[in-house]
């Protein structure tokens, strides 16, 4: 069985307080976009090896791969067959747009329908806070306002239906470590769910994401993208998560030369109409 999983944004990212357990609640608006990785779960019925995945495209960077961590989650709890994974990475990592746990969160869902009778999206969600922040959300995977750690969602009216996405990732790579650390956590003077009932080209200069004020300073190019996709003619721009993506919201079709201008060899660039 082959699935997409898909990337998200933040619209909005409130950093509202460093809590006893070293984590910090936030506030934000996670909202899906139509940027896939490829996961592939394939039944090894004679096979003696458990679990085996190949990925393509990811640097080893040493640490567990979240669709094994996904995995090792639901065969402890559950009698899942030897299978053989296959994920092709395309989108980028270390860019603020969940793919990481979009993978895991897929992977819960492909074994659940391939292998798992009766188990329910509240289940894997409790089963999905354990591997990551973010896995939780991908698997309803439609937007929502997060609290917390961002595990705590509530529904939110909006829809960028028909607008289109400039998503720019530069060869900038920020840890989640990195960007807390220049953060003073703060309750926002604004309130974002009301703030984000406003038509988008009034979002401008409100809604906000607080790692930019530290990084920044720190890594220019992010401002300059940001600025760039708004000269561009973007109704709203922002870095996502904990970055280093920025993304444009536009009304119309961006004009591709335009975008171009800007853009350095090794950078990442997706354009989309949004669907949903």
């Amino acid at each position: 069985m082959i699935v997409f999983p898909n990337a998200k944004i933040n619209l909005g990212l409130n950093i509202v307080k460093k809590r006893e357990d070293g984590y910090h609640n936030i506030e934000s608006v996670f909202y899906p976009i139509p940027l896939f990785d490829i996961l592939e779960v394939i039944p090894k019925n004679n096979s003696n090896k458990p679990f085996c995945i190949e990925v393509i495209d990811l640097p080893d960077d040493g640490k567990p791969n979240l669709v094994e961590k996904a995995y090792r989650a639901l065969s402890d709890k559950y009698e899942i067959p030897p299978i053989e994974v296959v994920l092709k990475k395309c989108i980028p990592f270390a860019a603020g747009l969940g793919g990481g746990s979009a993978d895991a969160a897929y992977m819960l869902k492909i074994l659940s329908e391939m292998f798992i009778e009766n188990i329910s999206d509240e289940e894997l969600h409790e089963i999905g806070k354990g591997i990551g922040a973010d896995v939780p959300f991908f698997i309803k995977n439609k937007p929502v306002f997060a609290e917390g750690i961002g595990t705590e969602f509530s529904d939110i009216d909006l829809s960028l239906k028909g607008y289109y996405i400039v998503l720019i990732k530069p060869d900038i790579a920020i840890s989640t470590a990195e960007a807390y650390s220049g953060v003073t956590p703060a309750n926002p003077n604004y309130d974002l769910k009301e703030t984000l009932k406003l038509p988008i080209n009034e979002w401008k200069g409100v809604v906000k994401n607080d790692f930019e004020d530290s990084l920044f300073p720190k890594y220019p190019r992010l401002k300059a993208i940001k600025d760039a996709l708004y000269e561009a003619g973007a109704e709203y721009a922002s870095m996502s998560g904990s970055g280093s993506s920025i993304f444009g919201i536009f009304k119309g079709k961006p004009n591709r030369e335009v975008i171009n201008c800007f853009l350095e060899s090794n950078d990442f660039i997706f354009i989309d109409k949004l669907k949903e």
